[in-house]
């Protein structure tokens, strides 16, 4: 057999499986050839369990790692498990919604109308909220009226809580009337006053409750009336207002409204809704 010239620089072979599996078996993790150290990391990874079978010769994972792929599909999981969440919620939150509106115009009791108020009802394409704090003296179909009354803690003044109430007033009221057997819905809407005289609201994000005496604000009575040809007309009557919102609302949002004639200067008469 000729003795391979140690000068000849023609190019080598490329080596087998078996000399390949005895080279990196001499490589530490450093990634030098030290044979005795390499040995010594193996036994210790098979000892503490945390060995990792590589194939150096493997062209779809030659480091033996598959974290990429891991993170890929924890990823889609995580975004999967989040869309599922969120339509799981819009559905209950819709149910919950048409279930509050369908009790109101179609059973009328005092436990179907606290329902509404604490879940919200669906009104205009959207929905409406009424304040935490309420209570139902009346819900009977019998004798065709609800009354109930509710404390307003967030409005910031009178203008304001008279627009969120009458928006209030409006959704529920009218999902009411359209039981056909419930003809008058009184919504009266209180608020906290301070020895002062000056109108309270939660603070620091609903943690601080007011304290002052409640006492009435305003309220808002709805009828369903029908007319000699067939016309049902629903009708609103703003009752309660003081002097002071009187004005204000006069100035400010009754400048063009035509007006009524009334017994009381503070009552305010409208046609809400007719067909």
């Amino acid at each position: 057999m000729a003795r391979k010239d140690k000068n000849d620089l023609s190019p080598r072979t490329s080596i087998s499986a078996a000399e390949a599996e005895e080279l990196f078996a001499k490589v530490d993790n450093s990634g030098h050839a030290n044979e005795g150290s390499a040995q010594e990391q193996r036994e210790r990874r098979e000892l503490m369990g945390h060995g990792v079978e590589v194939d150096p010769l493997s062209s779809d994972d030659p480091s033996g790692s598959n974290v990429g792929t891991i993170i890929q599909r924890t990823a889609i999981v995580l975004v999967v498990l989040f869309v599922g969440a969120i339509a799981f919620i819009q559905f209950y939150v819709s149910h919950v919604r048409s279930a509050n509106t369908a009790n109101l115009s179609s059973n009328v009791t005092v436990r179907t109308v606290a329902d509404a108020l604490d879940g919200g009802v669906e009104w205009g394409g959207g929905f409406t909220q009424f304040p935490s704090s309420f209570s139902v003296q009346e819900a009977d179909e019998n004798t065709g009226r609800i009354e109930v009354s509710v404390v307003d803690t967030t409005s910031r003044n009178d203008l304001v809580c008279f627009s969120s109430s009458q928006i209030q007033a409006t959704a529920f009221s009218v999902n009411s009337l359209l039981n056909p057997d419930i003809d008058t819905v009184i919504y009266h809407v209180n608020v906290h006053m301070s020895e002062e005289g000056q109108k309270q609201r939660t603070s620091l994000f609903g943690f601080f409750k007011p304290t002052g005496d409640i006492k009435p604000f305003i309220t808002f009575i709805w009828t369903k009336t029908t007319t000699s040809n067939g016309e049902v007309r629903f009708n609103c009557t703003v009752t309660g207002l003081d002097a002071s919102l009187q004005n204000l609302l006069r100035d400010q949002i009754l400048a063009q409204a035509p007006e009524v004639e009334s017994d009381d200067p503070r009552e305010t008469t409208y046609t809400q809704y007719r067909r």
